[in-house]
C-alpha cells in the first residue's frame, strides 16, 4: 500500500503488542513501533522465490529490493490478514475463500535506523506457494523476478546491495 497523506497505521509496543495508532508519517519521524506482514512468494515447487525492486517514490526504503510482499499493519489488524491485503495490492495475488493461506513462517524484531533516524518494526512473515499471474502496482513496486534460493543469497551476500533492512533480518531463517 502507497503511503496516503495522514494514513494511519497500528502502533505497537517493544514487546509486540498493539497499544495505539498514529500517522505513519510520525511513526517513522519518531521512531515508535510498529508492525509489518511479509509474504514471501515461493513457486509451487519451493525452487524460485519472487524478488522484487521498490519504486523510488517509496516513503521508506525506497528503491530497494525485497523477497517479501507486504507493509504495515492497520488499526485492530491482524498481521495474517495484513499479509494477505498486501498480496492483492502489490502483486494482485487475490486469493480465493477456497485457496490456501499464507502459512506463518517466522517473526522478527528489528530496531534499527533509517536515514540517521531510528526504525522500530515487529515483521511478521509469511510463505504462499503460487505460480499464478503477478500484477504489479506501479506505485509500489518497479520491477520483479523469480531467483532460486542461492542467486538471492548469492546477492545478499554483498552488503552494498540495497536490499530491505528489516526483512535482512530474517531472510537466511526464510531461504532453504
Amino acid at each position: 500500500m502507497s503511503a496516503q497523506p495522514n494514513e494511519v497505521i497500528a502502533v505497537y509496543d517493544r514487546q509486540g503488542r498493539e497499544v495505539g495508532a498514529a500517522d505513519r508519517a510520525e511513526v517513522y519521524r519518531e521512531g515508535l513501533w510498529h508492525a509489518s506482514s511479509g509474504v514471501l512468494v515461493r513457486s509451487m515447487d519451493g525452487e524460485r522465490v519472487y524478488v522484487h525492486r521498490r519504486t523510488d517514490t517509496k516513503m521508506v526504503f525506497a528503491g530497494m529490493h525485497d523477497c517479501l510482499a507486504g507493509g504495515v499493519v492497520a488499526p485492530g489488524e491482524d498481521p495474517a490478514r495484513t499479509a494477505i491485503r498486501e498480496l492483492g495490492e502489490e502483486l494482485g495475488i487475490v486469493l480465493g475463500p477456497d485457496a490456501t493461506p499464507p502459512l506463518p513462517m517466522a517473526s522478527a524484531s528489528w530496531d534499527g535506523e533509517w536515514e540517521g533516524r531510528p526504525m522500530r518494526c515487529h515483521l511478521f512473515a509469511y510463505e504462499l506457494r503460487y505460480d499464478g499471474p503477478l500484477r504489479h502496482q506501479p506505485e509500489e513496486i518497479a520491477d520483479g523476478w523469480w531467483w532460486t534460493d542461492a542467486e538471492l543469497r548469492a546477492h545478499l551476500a554483498d552488503p552494498d546491495w540495497p536490499f530491505v533492512p528489516d526483512t535482512r533480518v530474517l531472510v537466511g531463517d526464510l531461504l532453504a
